[in-house]
């Protein structure tokens, strides 16, 4: 039988019982009482065990609760340090990338430089080489149209 409807039975003598004149006694139907009581302590035991099971049962749902919210944190935790793992070696990544092309940018001004500097060295010494080559020419032939007494000996020309 349902506790709570043998509680209501209790308050219902209550509420129907006689009060002694000139107090606040009741006269109770002891019979009826003791009546109900047996039944609440029959029935007690089982609402005990009734609301020991279910908390019980609560209790093991908030374990297991609380071990999934830990689990699902741990995972959480670990995956967040892979992301900020990934991003650092991503980050250092780009930081390499970016140095390698300023020294490959770099390399590069160098060797246009050297380059630069090597061909006008070469075309300096070219210059120089057809200057000498031209001179000799010239004196070639100064040389041979003094021969031929048509010219008048020759001369240097610092021109060339």
């Amino acid at each position: 039988m349902d506790i709570l409807h043998l509680v209501d039975r209790l308050e219902n003598i209550v509420r129907e019982s006689r009060t002694l004149p000139l107090s606040r006694k009741l006269l109770l139907d002891e019979e009826k009482l003791i009546d109900i009581i047996d039944q609440m302590r029959v029935s007690i035991p089982d609402v005990v065990k009734q609301a020991r099971k279910i908390t019980a049962d609560r209790d093991r749902q908030l374990a297991q609760a609380q071990e999934e919210a830990e689990r699902i944190k741990q995972l959480a935790k670990a995956e967040s340090q892979l992301i900020i793992d990934k991003d650092q070696i991503t980050k250092d990544a780009h930081v390499r990338a970016k140095a390698i092309v300023e020294d490959a940018h770099r390399q590069s001004a160098n060797i246009y430089t050297s380059a630069d500097k090597y061909v006008i060295d070469k075309f300096n010494l070219m210059e120089r080489h057809l200057l000498s080559i031209v001179q000799q020419v010239r004196n070639g032939m100064q040389i041979l149209q003094a021969s031929d007494g048509t010219q008048e000996p020759p001369t240097q020309d610092k021109s060339a």
